[in-house]
């Protein structure tokens, strides 16, 4: 009995579910299915491309050690699975479940469809804290705890491969210069994880927030775990068994840790319990509030707006494919409210940006940061005091933007005000930023003042919001008022 094995955001061997399922229902045909038309998203980019092509060679050599070739194929999975099932009899395909975009959404329908009808089991199993079919947050947390305390699963041994015809590795077309983007692979992941957990995580509580400390003092393992060569599990255990001996700093950078990767959960379960936030606001009231300009939008994209830790931020989002959660935050805020930008628009754009893309978290703090989900207080950065509190030196800034290297350090976030500033090769501001802010705030809360907007409200709380668990690590993030509140933008890994 032949039994497929689905690779898709789980490019690893170790921690793996669904290997271990195969592993014990019949011969394995290990399979990964290049979706063209997955890749023509407009979420997906080249950057995400290269990484997982990182992944995928890293991959091969891990299950060939197993005596499991990779099987890759390109094209419809639905086609792919029929033809795999005709040539080798497959009786059952079991993959993890995919906290995607609506195309996969959509797509593994389909792909129970075609199952039922074709006579295959097809199986889901989970490979995060994230719960399929939940009925209400209420008791989420404990569920969400009792599978990370489940251990971390060994590489499944004695496995019986299937040899299967792969297809040429095709051209997505997808150009995406990213000089510095962080390498594939789960060597490249557990790597990070050891020298996070060894040193560079000591500072990370203090340092997170600051773009360039928290590029050194945050774990990056985030595209790891975005795209599976690392489990979140995995990621908890370990720094759950270096808390052990922690003292000092480390107690609290690696409490930090941990409950990050809690509230990576929370936000893709939003994601997984109204798959339409992707699209469609999570307020109504909100639905339609803003439009587009395409001349605003490609100088926010460009980071050529004339607000210079913006665009630091923007230039350096588009070199490394990476950026501190803090300033992900405020790119998103000042879009959305100063820029008065669509968030879906910036919100792909910023997609196809990140490496580390995961469609749960993304989404759900897209809409979060602008202010469409009516439950969040409003939280309208003013990009020129970030620039002063998060880069006080400037370093960060001047990196980005060498054309301001004349600007003095007094006068760096607003270069406007320097009296050579008519000779810079710099745009000026696209906006007031003082004035769109009140603009922005005005409209948003005469739609929170309104009647119709509390029943509404309600309903996404009901449905979405945190309820705290025992731990403490959760509270309700309806709020970022009180100070406990602000852990929710700072999911950093």
């Amino acid at each position: 009995m032949a039994v497929i094995v689905w690779f898709k955001r789980d490019l690893r061997v170790s921690d793996h579910p669904a290997l271990t399922y195969g592993a014990a229902r019949g011969d394995v045909l290990a399979l990964y299915v290049v979706e063209p038309d997955l890749w023509a998203q407009s979420d997906a980019s080249g950057r995400q491309w290269a990484f997982v092509l990182e992944s995928l060679r890293e991959l091969h050599v891990a299950l060939k050690r197993l005596g499991v070739p990779l099987c890759i194929r390109v094209g419809d999975a639905v086609a792919v699975l029929e033809d795999l099932r005709g040539r080798h009899g497959v009786t059952e395909v079991v993959a993890h479940e995919e906290i995607g975009n609506g195309w996969t959404y959509a797509r593994d329908l389909r792909v129970g469809d075609w199952a039922r009808r074709s006579g295959v089991r097809f199986v889901e199993l989970s490979q995060t804290g994230v719960v399929r079919r939940l009925k209400s947050r209420d008791g989420w947390a404990g569920l969400r705890d009792g599978f990370m305390g489940q251990g971390v699963l060994p590489v499944p041994g004695g496995l019986r491969g299937v040899m299967a015809v792969s297809d040429p590795m095709p051209d997505l077309g997808l150009v995406d210069a990213c000089p510095d983007r962080q390498k594939g692979g789960r060597t490249e992941g557990l790597a990070l994880l050891d020298s996070f957990l060894a040193d560079r995580g000591e500072f990370y509580q203090r340092q997170m927030s600051t773009p360039l400390q928290g590029a050194v003092a945050c774990s990056r393992i985030s595209p790891h775990l975005a795209w599976g060569t690392l489990s979140a599990r995995e990621a908890e255990g370990a720094g759950a068994l270096r808390r052990q001996t922690a003292a000092g700093a480390w107690k609290g950078s690696l409490r930090a840790f941990e409950s990050r990767l809690a509230w990576r959960d929370h936000f893709m379960q939003k994601l997984e319990d109204e798959p339409a936030i992707e699209h469609r606001a999570m307020h109504p009231a909100y639905e339609g509030l803003r439009g587009d300009d395409a001349d605003l939008r490609r100088a926010w994209e460009r980071g050529e707006t004339g607000l210079p830790f913006l665009d630091a931020c923007m230039r350096s989002l588009a070199a490394t494919g990476w950026l501190n959660f803090r300033m992900r935050s405020m790119v998103m805020a000042v879009a959305s409210y100063h820029l008065w930008l669509d968030w879906r628009l910036t919100g792909a754009h910023l997609a196809r940006q990140f490496t580390d893309y995961e469609p749960g978290i993304h989404w759900s703090q897209v809409q979060m940061q602008s202010g469409t989900t009516g439950i969040n207080i409003p939280r309208i950065y003013n990009p020129i005091k970030q620039g002063h509190d998060q880069d006080p030196t400037g370093t960060f800034t001047r990196r980005w933007l060498p054309e301001l290297a004349a600007v003095p350090d007094a006068l760096l976030q607003e270069p406007w005000r320097w009296d050579g500033a008519a000779k810079l090769a710099y745009p000026a501001p696209v906006v007031d930023v003082a004035q769109a802010a009140r603009a922005a705030r005005d409209r948003i809360w005469e739609i929170r003042r309104d009647a119709g907007h509390a029943p509404e409200a309600a309903r996404v709380i009901q449905r979405h919001a945190s309820r705290q668990d025992r731990a403490r690590r959760f509270v309700n993030d309806r709020s970022p008022r009180r100070r406990g509140d602000s852990r929710q933008m700072t999911l950093d890994l």
